[in-house]
């Protein structure tokens, strides 16, 4: 994990050097989402809730997909937009490495002005839990960590089968954004409020459940199954098999000649 911070510390240092991009990067990093909210807010305001959820409990999922989703595209852009790494033939030098490949592409890459997008996602945490009733104790307080660790290591997890599908197609999937960017939208709102299909699949094939439905039930106190509040934790485990999909296509990966 040294050469990973060295990473960290080398791509944060070039992209500061180019300060006015990255403050207006961010800025508009902070305002797309937070469009997004707005019309979930203006939602509200015509009915007083959804599927039995109200603003502020919405509010809440929404924050923690958020947060998960702006640090997986900050610290995992490297398998995000792998596909040119094997376009231009640089996976081959990655291999000759004495290091491990998972670690080099992360490193490889860094969005730091995702911090717009992950700081309004903490103004919309702290204006929801300003406005819940939850009784906090340390498995709740453990609970609520272990969400937003969930939910980065499902999309990194989705970034790693994307990259490992580059070894065949060469070219990036865009299908895989249905998964990303899909995956966060609908994971805006509990699962419960979609149709039965959706809310299996979102929560027994791309765990996205595990993360802002199930737990939230625990948080908010809307089940007595305390066994909720171990949900984060399979889907953390939804890693395991994709770095297994990783290690595969990396065994099977075959030069471009570039």
């Amino acid at each position: 994990m040294k050469i990973y911070f060295k990473y960290l510390k080398i791509l944060l240092k070039s992209q500061m050097e180019y300060r006015t991009s990255f403050i207006l990067l961010s800025t508009g990093q902070f305002f797309v989402p937070f469009l997004i909210f707005i019309s979930i807010f203006l939602l509200f305001q015509r009915f007083p809730n959804i599927g039995g959820w109200s603003l502020y409990e919405v509010a809440l999922c929404y924050s923690i997909i958020h947060i998960a989703f702006s640090l997986s595209e900050c610290f995992a852009r490297g398998f995000d937009s792998f596909s040119s790494t094997v376009i231009k033939g640089d996976f081959d030098r990655i291999l000759v490495r004495p290091l491990s490949t998972i670690i080099q592409v992360l490193g490889s890459k860094f969005e730091f002005t995702r911090v717009g997008r992950f700081t309004q996602s903490v103004i919309v945490l702290i204006f929801s839990l300003s406005n819940l009733s939850i009784t906090w104790e340390i498995y709740k307080i453990m609970t609520l960590i272990l969400m937003v660790i969930s939910g980065v290591f499902i999309f990194v997890g989705i970034y790693m089968i994307g990259a490992t599908l580059s070894f065949w197609t060469i070219e990036g999937l865009e299908v895989i954004n249905i998964f990303t960017d899909g995956g966060r939208e609908i994971s805006q709102y509990p699962l419960n409020i979609y149709q039965d299909w959706i809310k299996k699949f979102f929560t027994y094939v791309i765990p996205f459940g595990t993360v802002n439905y199930l737990p939230l039930m625990y948080l908010l106190d809307k089940t007595n199954r305390s066994i909720f509040m171990l949900a984060p934790l399979l889907g953390i485990l939804f890693i395991i098999p994709c770095i297994f999909i990783w290690n595969f296509g990396v065994k099977h990966y075959k030069s471009t000649g570039s």
